[in-house]
Protein backbone atom coordinates (compact mmCIF):
# COMPACT_ATOMS: atom_id res chain seq x y z
CA UNK A 1 0.00 0.00 0.00
CA UNK A 2 1.54 3.35 -0.47
CA UNK A 3 0.06 6.58 0.49
CA UNK A 4 0.96 10.05 -1.11
CA UNK A 5 0.81 12.89 1.76
CA UNK A 6 1.16 16.12 2.00
CA UNK A 7 1.67 17.97 4.91
CA UNK A 8 -1.74 19.17 5.30
CA UNK A 9 -2.97 15.03 5.23
CA UNK A 10 -0.26 14.06 7.52
CA UNK A 11 -2.27 14.46 10.33
CA UNK A 12 -5.50 12.17 8.92
CA UNK A 13 -3.22 9.44 7.84
CA UNK A 14 -1.66 8.80 11.14
CA UNK A 15 -5.21 8.45 12.54
CA UNK A 16 -4.91 5.50 10.99
CA UNK A 17 -2.05 3.14 10.87
CA UNK A 18 -0.88 -0.19 9.23
CA UNK A 19 -1.35 -3.24 11.39
CA UNK A 20 1.93 -3.66 12.88
CA UNK A 21 2.56 -7.15 10.79
CA UNK A 22 3.22 -5.03 6.97
CA UNK A 23 5.00 -2.86 5.94
CA UNK A 24 4.14 0.77 5.71
CA UNK A 25 5.63 3.00 3.03
CA UNK A 26 4.85 6.82 2.91
CA UNK A 27 5.43 9.39 0.36
CA UNK A 28 6.47 12.78 0.88
CA UNK A 29 6.92 16.04 -1.36
CA UNK A 30 9.02 18.55 0.13
CA UNK A 31 8.39 22.28 0.45
CA UNK A 32 9.84 25.43 0.16
CA UNK A 33 10.14 25.63 3.40
CA UNK A 34 11.84 22.72 3.89
CA UNK A 35 14.91 23.23 1.43
CA UNK A 36 18.01 22.63 2.83
CA UNK A 37 17.28 19.64 6.15
CA UNK A 38 18.86 17.03 6.54
CA UNK A 39 16.99 14.05 4.86
CA UNK A 40 16.53 12.14 8.69
CA UNK A 41 15.83 15.58 10.27
CA UNK A 42 13.27 16.24 8.09
CA UNK A 43 11.40 12.79 8.15
CA UNK A 44 11.49 12.96 11.83
CA UNK A 45 9.73 16.09 11.74
CA UNK A 46 6.86 14.58 9.23
CA UNK A 47 6.55 11.50 11.00
CA UNK A 48 6.45 12.44 14.82
CA UNK A 49 5.38 8.58 15.66
CA UNK A 50 9.02 7.88 14.79
CA UNK A 51 11.81 8.37 16.63
CA UNK A 52 15.22 10.08 14.59
CA UNK A 53 16.65 7.40 15.52
CA UNK A 54 14.72 4.71 14.56
CA UNK A 55 14.51 7.10 11.04
CA UNK A 56 18.15 6.84 10.48
CA UNK A 57 17.95 3.41 11.31
CA UNK A 58 15.49 2.94 8.27
CA UNK A 59 17.79 4.79 6.01
CA UNK A 60 20.56 2.95 6.64
CA UNK A 61 18.75 -0.45 5.79
CA UNK A 62 18.03 1.39 2.59
CA UNK A 63 14.21 2.00 3.03
CA UNK A 64 14.31 5.45 2.27
CA UNK A 65 14.23 7.12 -1.28
CA UNK A 66 14.80 10.49 -2.67
CA UNK A 67 13.17 10.39 -6.26
CA UNK A 68 13.18 6.81 -6.42
CA UNK A 69 16.90 6.54 -5.61
CA UNK A 70 18.57 5.17 -2.31
CA UNK A 71 19.76 8.14 -0.15
CA UNK A 72 21.90 9.43 2.65
CA UNK A 73 20.46 10.11 6.03
CA UNK A 74 23.09 13.51 5.63
CA UNK A 75 21.24 14.17 1.91
CA UNK A 76 20.03 17.98 1.79
CA UNK A 77 16.36 17.92 0.90
CA UNK A 78 15.13 20.02 -2.51
CA UNK A 79 12.29 21.77 -3.00
CA UNK A 80 10.17 19.33 -5.01
CA UNK A 81 12.26 15.90 -4.62
CA UNK A 82 9.91 12.98 -3.77
CA UNK A 83 10.78 11.14 -0.73
CA UNK A 84 9.46 7.75 0.32
CA UNK A 85 10.11 5.70 3.39
CA UNK A 86 9.09 2.25 3.61
CA UNK A 87 7.87 1.87 7.44
CA UNK A 88 8.87 -1.80 9.08
CA UNK A 89 8.04 -2.30 12.63
CA UNK A 90 10.58 -3.44 14.74
CA UNK A 91 10.04 -7.09 16.37
CA UNK A 92 9.02 -7.15 20.34
CA UNK A 93 11.96 -6.85 22.39
CA UNK A 94 12.51 -9.52 24.82
CA UNK A 95 15.39 -10.18 27.37
CA UNK A 96 17.48 -13.21 26.93
CA UNK A 97 19.93 -14.46 29.51
CA UNK A 98 23.41 -13.42 28.99
CA UNK A 99 26.85 -14.08 30.99
CA UNK A 100 27.96 -10.74 31.89
CA UNK A 101 30.21 -9.40 34.83
CA UNK A 102 27.62 -8.33 37.42
CA UNK A 103 28.65 -6.58 40.86
CA UNK A 104 26.01 -7.74 43.44
CA UNK A 105 26.29 -5.61 46.70
CA UNK A 106 22.85 -7.93 48.17
CA UNK A 107 21.14 -10.60 47.34
CA UNK A 108 18.25 -12.28 49.08
CA UNK A 109 14.70 -13.88 48.10
CA UNK A 110 13.14 -10.62 47.63
CA UNK A 111 16.09 -8.24 46.62
CA UNK A 112 19.36 -8.05 44.80
CA UNK A 113 21.42 -5.05 45.06
CA UNK A 114 23.82 -3.95 42.45
CA UNK A 115 26.41 -1.78 41.83
CA UNK A 116 25.58 -0.60 38.19
CA UNK A 117 28.56 -0.15 35.81
CA UNK A 118 28.90 3.12 33.73
CA UNK A 119 28.22 2.00 30.55
CA UNK A 120 25.78 -0.61 31.03
CA UNK A 121 22.17 0.40 29.82
CA UNK A 122 19.51 -1.44 32.67
CA UNK A 123 17.19 -2.77 30.30
CA UNK A 124 16.38 -3.75 26.60
CA UNK A 125 14.90 -0.55 24.46
CA UNK A 126 15.34 1.06 20.80
CA UNK A 127 18.91 0.39 19.73
CA UNK A 128 20.08 -2.01 22.72
CA UNK A 129 18.65 -5.64 23.01
CA UNK A 130 21.39 -7.38 24.51
CA UNK A 131 24.17 -6.50 27.17
CA UNK A 132 21.81 -5.11 29.44
CA UNK A 133 21.49 -5.51 32.99
CA UNK A 134 18.26 -7.46 32.62
CA UNK A 135 20.00 -9.40 30.15
CA UNK A 136 23.26 -10.46 33.48
CA UNK A 137 20.48 -10.52 36.11
CA UNK A 138 18.64 -13.47 33.96
CA UNK A 139 21.57 -15.47 33.98
CA UNK A 140 21.89 -15.65 37.73
CA UNK A 141 18.21 -15.34 38.55
CA UNK A 142 15.17 -17.28 37.70
CA UNK A 143 11.08 -16.06 37.60
CA UNK A 144 11.88 -12.42 38.45
CA UNK A 145 8.67 -10.22 38.25
CA UNK A 146 7.21 -7.92 35.81
CA UNK A 147 7.19 -7.70 32.04
CA UNK A 148 9.31 -9.32 29.49
CA UNK A 149 11.24 -6.21 28.75
CA UNK A 150 11.97 -5.07 32.57
CA UNK A 151 11.57 -8.02 34.92
CA UNK A 152 12.85 -6.89 38.15
CA UNK A 153 13.72 -3.38 37.57
CA UNK A 154 11.55 -1.01 39.73
CA UNK A 155 13.60 2.13 39.03
CA UNK A 156 16.65 2.90 36.71
CA UNK A 157 19.82 4.79 36.02
CA UNK A 158 21.19 6.56 33.04
CA UNK A 159 23.59 4.49 31.18
CA UNK A 160 26.28 6.75 31.81
CA UNK A 161 25.93 6.87 35.19
CA UNK A 162 27.31 4.15 37.75
CA UNK A 163 26.19 3.17 41.28
CA UNK A 164 23.69 1.24 43.52
CA UNK A 165 20.05 -0.06 42.39
CA UNK A 166 17.65 -2.33 43.60
CA UNK A 167 15.90 -5.12 41.73
CA UNK A 168 12.99 -7.10 43.28
CA UNK A 169 12.96 -10.59 43.38
CA UNK A 170 9.08 -11.41 43.60
CA UNK A 171 5.90 -9.93 42.59
CA UNK A 172 4.85 -8.63 46.45
CA UNK A 173 8.57 -7.09 46.55
CA UNK A 174 8.02 -5.51 43.07
CA UNK A 175 4.80 -3.89 44.22
CA UNK A 176 6.13 -2.64 47.57
CA UNK A 177 9.64 -1.11 46.41
CA UNK A 178 7.60 0.88 43.61
CA UNK A 179 5.08 1.87 46.09
CA UNK A 180 7.91 3.16 48.06
CA UNK A 181 9.30 5.08 44.93
CA UNK A 182 6.04 6.05 44.07
CA UNK A 183 5.68 8.01 47.34
CA UNK A 184 9.29 8.92 47.92
CA UNK A 185 10.67 7.34 50.61
CA UNK A 186 13.15 5.76 48.79
CA UNK A 187 16.62 7.74 49.69
CA UNK A 188 19.03 8.30 47.14
CA UNK A 189 22.52 9.92 47.06
CA UNK A 190 24.36 11.15 44.58
CA UNK A 191 27.30 12.39 44.01
CA UNK A 192 28.70 14.61 40.86
CA UNK A 193 31.55 16.71 39.66
CA UNK A 194 30.18 20.31 38.07
CA UNK A 195 31.88 22.69 35.74
CA UNK A 196 31.86 26.08 37.44
CA UNK A 197 31.47 27.56 41.26
CA UNK A 198 28.19 27.04 42.93
CA UNK A 199 29.20 29.90 45.83
CA UNK A 200 26.28 28.41 48.39
CA UNK A 201 26.65 25.45 50.71
CA UNK A 202 23.74 23.97 50.34
CA UNK A 203 20.89 24.32 48.53
CA UNK A 204 17.36 22.94 46.56
CA UNK A 205 16.72 22.94 42.73
CA UNK A 206 12.83 22.51 42.50
CA UNK A 207 12.07 23.26 38.50
CA UNK A 208 9.44 21.15 36.58
CA UNK A 209 11.18 18.92 34.02
CA UNK A 210 9.84 18.73 30.43
CA UNK A 211 11.40 16.70 26.98
CA UNK A 212 13.33 19.22 25.18
CA UNK A 213 11.44 20.38 22.17
CA UNK A 214 14.75 21.24 20.54
CA UNK A 215 16.33 18.04 21.38
CA UNK A 216 14.63 15.20 21.89
CA UNK A 217 16.77 13.15 23.75
CA UNK A 218 17.13 15.20 26.51
CA UNK A 219 15.11 16.75 29.34
CA UNK A 220 14.81 20.68 30.26
CA UNK A 221 14.19 22.65 33.38
CA UNK A 222 14.47 25.93 31.28
CA UNK A 223 10.78 25.48 29.88
CA UNK A 224 9.21 26.53 32.76
CA UNK A 225 6.83 23.64 32.68
CA UNK A 226 6.78 20.07 32.96
CA UNK A 227 6.38 17.55 35.50
CA UNK A 228 7.40 18.82 39.31
CA UNK A 229 11.07 18.03 40.29
CA UNK A 230 13.27 18.25 43.61
CA UNK A 231 16.95 18.03 43.84
CA UNK A 232 19.12 18.94 46.86
CA UNK A 233 22.58 19.51 47.50
CA UNK A 234 25.43 20.44 49.16
CA UNK A 235 29.47 20.91 48.16
CA UNK A 236 31.74 18.76 49.17
CA UNK A 237 34.34 20.75 48.02
CA UNK A 238 35.22 23.76 45.30
CA UNK A 239 37.96 24.04 43.34
CA UNK A 240 38.21 27.16 40.85
CA UNK A 241 37.01 26.03 38.23
CA UNK A 242 34.54 23.40 39.28
CA UNK A 243 32.31 22.12 42.47
CA UNK A 244 32.10 18.75 43.80
CA UNK A 245 28.44 17.92 45.13
CA UNK A 246 26.80 15.33 47.36
CA UNK A 247 23.11 15.29 46.05
CA UNK A 248 19.58 14.23 47.59
CA UNK A 249 17.18 13.11 44.91
CA UNK A 250 13.54 13.28 46.07
CA UNK A 251 12.14 12.67 42.72
CA UNK A 252 13.02 10.81 39.75
CA UNK A 253 12.27 12.08 36.88
CA UNK A 254 14.60 11.12 33.56
CA UNK A 255 18.09 13.25 33.43
CA UNK A 256 16.86 15.39 36.38
CA UNK A 257 20.29 15.74 37.95
CA UNK A 258 21.74 16.65 34.82
CA UNK A 259 18.70 18.93 33.76
CA UNK A 260 18.62 20.79 36.87
CA UNK A 261 22.40 21.28 37.22
CA UNK A 262 22.85 22.50 33.59
CA UNK A 263 19.77 24.67 33.97
CA UNK A 264 21.87 26.42 36.84
CA UNK A 265 24.46 26.87 34.03
CA UNK A 266 27.02 24.03 36.05
CA UNK A 267 26.46 20.68 34.44
CA UNK A 268 27.63 17.73 35.23
CA UNK A 269 31.20 17.21 34.24
CA UNK A 270 31.84 15.21 31.08
CA UNK A 271 27.87 15.08 30.17
CA UNK A 272 28.00 17.06 26.86
CA UNK A 273 24.57 16.45 26.01
CA UNK A 274 24.00 19.10 28.62
CA UNK A 275 26.63 21.51 27.53
CA UNK A 276 29.23 20.71 29.25
CA UNK A 277 33.08 20.73 27.79
CA UNK A 278 33.86 18.55 25.51
CA UNK A 279 37.74 18.96 26.75
CA UNK A 280 37.55 20.70 30.14
CA UNK A 281 40.63 22.64 31.61
CA UNK A 282 41.99 22.42 35.37
CA UNK A 283 44.01 25.14 36.06
CA UNK A 284 46.70 25.91 32.53
CA UNK A 285 46.29 21.94 31.92
CA UNK A 286 43.34 20.48 29.09
CA UNK A 287 42.17 17.50 30.39
CA UNK A 288 41.66 14.11 28.49
CA UNK A 289 37.59 13.76 28.37
CA UNK A 290 36.20 11.62 30.83
CA UNK A 291 34.16 9.29 28.44
CA UNK A 292 30.46 9.93 30.57
CA UNK A 293 28.91 12.14 33.16
CA UNK A 294 30.70 12.45 36.48
CA UNK A 295 27.92 11.14 38.13
CA UNK A 296 27.45 8.12 41.06
CA UNK A 297 24.43 7.00 42.54
CA UNK A 298 26.14 6.18 46.09
CA UNK A 299 23.51 5.27 48.48
CA UNK A 300 20.30 3.74 48.72
CA UNK A 301 18.15 3.71 51.65
CA UNK A 302 14.80 1.41 51.81
CA UNK A 303 12.69 -0.45 53.55
CA UNK A 304 12.99 -4.28 53.41
CA UNK A 305 9.69 -4.94 51.33
CA UNK A 306 9.41 -8.40 53.27
CA UNK A 307 10.46 -7.83 56.80
CA UNK A 308 9.83 -4.06 56.37
CA UNK A 309 13.38 -3.30 58.13
CA UNK A 310 15.01 0.00 57.14
CA UNK A 311 18.50 -0.88 54.88
CA UNK A 312 21.01 0.86 52.88
CA UNK A 313 23.50 0.17 51.09
CA UNK A 314 26.72 1.86 49.14
CA UNK A 315 28.45 1.62 46.08
CA UNK A 316 32.19 2.97 46.24
CA UNK A 317 33.04 5.75 43.87
CA UNK A 318 34.73 4.04 41.11
CA UNK A 319 38.42 4.08 39.60
CA UNK A 320 37.28 6.18 36.63
CA UNK A 321 35.90 8.78 38.96
CA UNK A 322 38.80 8.60 41.66
CA UNK A 323 41.66 9.26 39.11
CA UNK A 324 39.66 11.57 36.98
CA UNK A 325 39.75 14.16 40.12
CA UNK A 326 42.68 13.54 41.20
CA UNK A 327 43.57 14.72 37.76
CA UNK A 328 41.43 17.48 38.56
CA UNK A 329 43.01 18.17 41.99
CA UNK A 330 46.88 18.52 40.62
CA UNK A 331 45.90 20.83 37.95
CA UNK A 332 44.28 23.42 40.44
CA UNK A 333 46.38 25.96 42.29
CA UNK A 334 48.11 24.23 45.36
CA UNK A 335 47.17 20.81 43.91
CA UNK A 336 48.45 18.59 47.51
CA UNK A 337 46.11 20.71 48.84
CA UNK A 338 43.18 20.39 46.85
CA UNK A 339 43.68 16.82 46.90
CA UNK A 340 43.73 16.19 50.68
CA UNK A 341 40.44 18.26 50.53
CA UNK A 342 39.26 16.32 48.07
CA UNK A 343 40.68 12.92 49.73
CA UNK A 344 38.36 14.10 52.89
CA UNK A 345 35.25 14.83 51.08
CA UNK A 346 35.07 11.26 49.23
CA UNK A 347 36.37 9.48 52.23
CA UNK A 348 32.47 8.38 53.17
CA UNK A 349 32.19 7.16 49.68
CA UNK A 350 34.99 5.15 49.38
Amino acid sequence: MKVRLKRNQLARANEAPAPATQAQTRAFTALADDAGRRLDVYLAAQLPELSRTRVQELIREERVRVNHRVARASHRVAVGEEIEIEILQRPALTAEAEDIPLDILYQDDDVVVVNKAAGMVVHAGAGHSRGTLVNALLHRLANLPGGPLRPGIVHRLDRGTSGVLVVARTDTAHRRLADQFRTRTVRKTYLALLEGVLKPESGSIQLPISRDKQRRVRMTARAGAGREARTDWRVLWRGARYTLVEIELHTGRTHQIRAHFAALGRPVVGDTLYGAAARPRAGSQNLEPLGRPFLHAARIGFEHPASGQPMEFHAPVPPDLRNYIARVAAAEPGGAKSAAAIDAALAAFL
